[in-house]
């Protein structure tokens, strides 16, 4: 099984930008409609791809993203929460 855009070139530049904006929206919406699993899903590759940006390029992100992303990492993803599945 091959991914549709398994032959993509990296993104870069302003297109990176852009797609951690994106992806960052994206995970907002889930969490607004309480789907926990999608949001985990686009915050991790949200986040994967924010690490990758140098200094400069995460100026870009609009700051509300960023306190979102970050919000939402330490308080509801960190590692001092319980994890998902786990019984209460």
């Amino acid at each position: 099984m091959t991914h549709k855009h398994a032959n993509a070139t990296p993104l870069t530049g302003t297109a990176l930008v852009k797609e951690v904006g994106r992806r960052i929206r994206l995970a907002r919406t889930a969490w607004d409609a309480h789907n926990n699993r999608a949001c985990r899903r686009e915050r991790e590759r949200a986040l994967a791809l924010y690490t990758t940006l140098d200094d400069s390029a995460k100026q870009q992100v609009p700051q509300v993203l960023r306190v979102w992303l970050r919000y939402r990492s330490e308080k509801y993803f960190g590692a001092g929460r319980t994890p998902p599945g786990s019984p209460r």
